[in-house]
């Protein structure tokens, strides 16, 4: 039958503990054998994921403002597509209503009439 026991106070750093390994009734035998440093090394592994949770924390947070900054700029950027969209219509409409008024123009003017050699020659 085998008992434990601590050889020190918890958080005293001690590294030992005691197991009593009975051999009868009567009889108990010491001896020290290194206790589990696992606690101590869960703090350590706690503290350095709590660090790396930190840091997975901020890059998100950067890459989040980084993504809402790229969403923004594409919003004006559509906006802006949009407004040239838009004045881009208006120019090729007013150029239409240019190039129908040069035509009625060039129509009227008898400078622009297209002469027919053949009828002149006769």
């Amino acid at each position: 039958m085998v008992e434990k026991t601590s050889l020190g106070t918890p958080g005293s750093g001690s590294n030992y503990v005691c197991d009593f390994v009975m051999l009868d009734d009567s009889s108990r035998i010491l001896y020290p054998r290194p206790k589990s440093l696992l606690p101590e090394m869960m703090n350590a592994d706690m503290d350095a994921v709590d660090a790396e949770n930190q840091v997975e924390l901020e890059e998100k947070t950067r890459l989040i403002n980084q993504v809402l900054e790229l969403q923004h700029t594409l919003e004006d950027l559509s906006a802006r597509v949009d407004a040239v969209k838009e004045e881009n219509l208006k120019l090729k409409s007013e150029n239409q209503v240019l190039g129908q008024y040069i035509e009625n123009l060039m129509s009227a003017s008898s400078v622009f009439q297209t002469t027919d050699t053949k009828s002149k020659r006769k």
